[in-house]
């Protein structure tokens, strides 16, 4: 467990943690918040060839989704046949169902040591990490524009976040169509689960901002702005 926690420390924790100091001391005017916003751009340009991975990932099992209903309701009383039908039917399609949440799974790692950066915050025993060419800075101020002190939370960014998150989600949940031979039960059901997911996955992340430092809450809100620039630029490369 040590080996991987030190690993851990080594491959993702300090790289970020040295990225923002360095961000913050060269960044004009010296502001916290701005360089949680810079350091989160750069992130999402390094996972930009993952990111688009799983956009389109995401739009090709939608646009299956109507054959895949049909299936079900095709052999909805043989769970065998049903499973081999659909295989065969990604097959032919040549879609991988696992391909838009492995680029996820990839990201993860970076989510977890941004948070801890966040929360380990900017003391002395921290300053520890940083490489030899990153500057000591002697001041370190969490403010964001002089107001919001981001190392405490904020119910305004959790709230910032939670918003983003809803329009991320909503650019990405499909329209149900009724596929052939589907019943409009099955649409109903689609909808239904689509529309609890659109508001739940926003309200979850409110509730889990909420008590953390606000600096995770701008990370999140930037990274969905960010995600959601991204999501548009892949759909107009896909429909020019």
């Amino acid at each position: 467990m040590e080996f991987l926690v030190n690993a851990f420390n080594l491959t993702l924790y300090q790289p970020l943690f040295n990225a923002l100091i360095l961000l913050y001391e060269y960044f004009p005017g010296r502001d916290f918040g701005l360089a949680v916003i810079v350091l989160t751009l750069l992130i999402k340009v390094i996972l930009y060839p993952l990111g688009v991975q799983a956009i389109r990932a995401q739009k090709n099992l939608a646009q299956l989704q109507p054959k895949v209903e049909a299936l079900q309701k095709k052999h909805k009383d043989d769970k065998e046949k049903l499973v081999k039908e659909t295989l065969e039917l990604y097959k032919k399609e040549k879609i991988n169902p696992l391909s838009g949440f492995l680029p996820i799974l990839i990201q993860l790692p970076i989510l977890i040591a941004i948070y801890q950066v966040f929360w380990r915050g900017f003391g002395p025993e921290q300053m520890a990490y940083l490489y030899r060419f990153v500057p000591r800075p002697e001041q370190f101020d969490t403010t964001f524009l002089g107001a919001l002190d981001l190392a405490s939370p904020n119910f305004f960014l959790a709230a910032l976040a939670g918003v983003t998150q809803f329009f991320q989600t909503k650019m990405i949940t499909p329209t149900p169509k009724v596929g052939v031979g589907a019943s409009p039960k099955t649409a109903d059901f689609s909808k239904m689960m689509q529309k609890q997911m659109l508001y739940f996955l926003p309200a979850v992340t409110v509730l889990i901002l909420w008590k953390l430092p606000s600096a995770i809450g701008l990370y999140w809100a930037a990274t969905s702005l960010f995600t959601i620039l991204q999501q548009h630029l892949v759909s107009r490369k896909v429909h020019a």
